[in-house]
């Protein structure tokens, strides 16, 4: 730790010089660059920044120079490099330096090992690289080169053990043949590479092609064979046609396969069973079609299996059940059907399982929660499963996502949720997907996704994933009242139980769930006022409780004022801020009784109004009928009626004429 002593400088015989994997910091000190005898320098990995001064180019007896993975920057002109004629192992990878040196230098040494990934070398193919005949390792990668490569290139790199020219926008097609000397590790990944994947392929242990526009079927159909093989990756291109039927016996030393985001139709071969070695099988985002074949399961070294997003149908084979080493299982948005296969219970090692978007049916299997102890997702979203939500589940303690949306459960969610032992955990990257495979290339090359339905949108999570903890049961025919126990699982991030049954309350101590994102519970039962304790979610960035027959005032305070109108539409008793509804100046708290009274006190003024509308017939119609009847009695009413009239005529003429009008 700390920074680099400039007493350094003073050891003058200093010939070797290691000091990476540490932590220094600042700049290399400039007494350094006046060691004449270091022959080898070695800072790389830790957080240096500064520059490298020109000076280095007077080092004539250095032959290793590293300093890659550091926070340096600056210009490199041929000064740096004036005097190097000894240099061997040139090593300043991710950094940000950028190279300035003219269209014709030739560099005064003969490198074996070049490592500039990172540098800013581009735009176009650095030509001074054809003068080097010694190379065995060359790593461009990231730097900026926008341009074909050149013919002449090719005399170089088939020598090479490690050729790196990924993350640039190289442009043209690769020659038909790549045959290297020995087994190198090819990685061309993340350019604009088009035109067919080359015919031929040999002494290559790794090959990443992944990422580029190259298109046309796998050459693998015309009998070609890639014995050294162990690594390939072709994902996300144009490739079209069928996985060939002899890729068993073409690859049979492959660990890796991975052919996703293609263009690829057809079946899988059963000729897949024969790659016994395979760790890591990704053939989604294609439109494969057909059943999976059941010898799949000869691949008994798999530890990731992913099939999602193509047209397969069928049921899933028992013989799955034998991948006793699978950790990853994506079968998702496909066309399967039937029940999850009891086997299952055999992949004790499963830390995802994600089955969704299928048309899988029956009751979600208890046996899950026995099984599945290392489970930490569990995604049957969207199929048939129907019947009650197993209280086992609780026993996932590993748990972090729990997906069954869109299926027809039925009944109360059960109070167990509780003891998800994982989602109570209050802590960020509380977990790293990564397959722990025999070979530690297969643990870096594969990366776990998901896709989550969250803040009313679909994301899809890689590399933070592990900032996911959530429950979704969202669209199923769940009842009974809101699991209060849910609350003490303090680590959620995402909950959505919409388009449920659901009545009660939302708990006041759902502000226990500090980290919580995201909240829907929309289109239900619930009630009550909504708990101003939900505006001290400070976490919380989408709210949803639409339709519902909550009432009150919003709290319209702290998080509850970023939050739009549609969030609380539909509950017809609900009004303030930000519903246009606005609320009369009465508590709220006395809705109950104002509602009492409008129910008890309904039945007192229907009586009145019906009392006071027969008191008026009556007193009008009997008298009509009864003088109707009877003639003498009608007589007498009608002059009894003519002395009133004259006697109140006599009366307002003698007021008149005591009280003249004054003009």
């Amino acid at each position: 730790m700390g920074t680099l002593p400039n007493w350094l400088g003073e050891l003058k015989n200093l010939r070797v010089l290691f000091l990476s994997d540490n932590k220094f910091e600042g700049p290399i000190p400039a007494s350094l660059w006046t060691l004449q005898h270091l022959e080898y320098l070695s800072l790389s990995r830790n957080e240096l920044n500064g520059s490298l001064p020109d000076s280095v180019g007077q080092l004539s007896q250095l032959q290793g120079l590293g300093v890659s993975f550091n926070h340096l920057s600056g210009s490199l002109s041929e000064q740096h490099f004036w005097k190097l004629s000894k240099l061997e192992y040139l090593v300043i990878g991710s950094n940000s330096f950028h190279l300035n040196v003219s269209p014709n230098w030739v560099p005064p040494f003969q490198a074996n090992s070049l490592d500039m990934g990172s540098c800013h070398l581009g735009p176009s193919f650095p030509s001074w690289l054809q003068s080097q005949k010694n190379l065995e390792y060359l790593d461009f990668s990231n730097d900026s080169i926008s341009s074909p490569i050149p013919n002449w290139f090719w005399n170089i790199a088939f020598n090479l053990q490690w050729l790196n020219l990924s993350h640039n926008q190289l442009q043209g097609q690769l020659p038909n043949s790549l045959n290297f000397y020995g087994e190198s590790e090819i990685d061309f990944s993340s350019n604009l590479f088009e035109g067919p994947i080359p015919f031929s392929i040999k002494g290559v242990f790794f090959l990443d092609l992944s990422h580029n526009k190259f298109s046309g079927p796998i050459p693998l159909s015309r009998g070609e064979s890639m014995l050294d093989l162990r690594y390939l990756l072709l994902s996300d291109n144009q490739i079209t046609g069928a996985i060939p039927s002899n890729i068993g016996e073409s690859l049979p030393s492959l660990y890796f396969l991975s052919l996703s985001g293609n263009r690829i139709t057809g079946t899988i071969p059963n000729s897949i069973g024969h790659l016994s070695f395979l760790e890591v099988i990704d053939f989604s985002r294609n439109n494969l079609t057909g059943s999976i074949p059941s010898t799949i399961n000869n691949c008994f070294s798999l530890v990731a299996l992913d099939l999602g997003n193509n047209n397969l149908s069928g049921i899933i084979p028992k013989s799955l059940g034998r991948l006793q080493s699978l950790q990853s299982l994506h079968l998702n948005h496909n066309e399967l059907s039937g029940k999850l296969p009891s086997s299952f219970q055999n992949l004790t090692g499963l830390e995802v399982l994600d089955l969704s978007y299928n048309k899988l049916l029956g009751e979600v299997p208890a046996w899950i929660g026995a099984a599945f102890v290392n489970l930490v997702i569990l995604n049957l979203r969207s199929n048939v499963f129907c019947g009650r939500l197993p209280s086992q589940l609780s026993n996932l303690s590993s748990l972090h996502v729990l997906d069954i949306a869109q299926n027809n459960l039925m009944g109360e969610i059960p109070i167990t949720l509780v003891e998800l032992k994982a989602m109570a955990q209050e802590q960020m990257n509380i977990y790293r997907l990564s397959v722990n495979a025999n070979s530690s290339y297969t643990s870096s090359l594969y990366e776990e996704q998901l896709v989550v339905i969250a803040k009313g949108q679909i994301l899809e999570y890689t590399k933070t994933l592990s900032l996911v903890v959530a429950i979704d049961l969202s669209d199923n025919n769940l009842s009974g009242e809101f699991p209060q126990e849910i609350t003490k699982l303090f680590g959620l991030v995402v909950l959505n139980l919409s388009r449920n049954h659901i009545t009660g309350q939302i708990p006041e101590n759902i502000s226990m769930l500090r980290q919580l994102s995201s909240l829907d519970l929309s289109s239900n039962k619930l009630s009550d006022t909504t708990p101003s304790s939900r505006a001290s979610l400070s976490f919380l960035s989408y709210l949803n409780l639409s339709n519902n027959n909550f009432y009150g005032e919003i709290p319209f305070i702290g998080q509850m004022i970023t939050f739009p109108e549609l969030a609380f539409v539909g509950n017809p008793d609900l009004c303030g801020p930000p519903l246009v509804i606005k609320c009369q100046d009465e508590d709220p708290n006395k809705r109950q009784s104002v509602v009492s009274d409008k129910n008890d006190g309904g039945y007192i003024d229907q009586w009145f109004y019906l009392s006071v509308g027969l008191g008026f017939a009556i007193g009008i119609l009997v008298p009509f009928f009864v003088l109707s009847t009877r003639k003498s009695w009608c007589e007498a009413y009608f002059d009894f009626v003519d002395e009133i009239v004259r006697w109140l005529l006599r009366g307002r003429a003698t007021y008149a004429k005591n009280h003249p009008r004054r003009r």
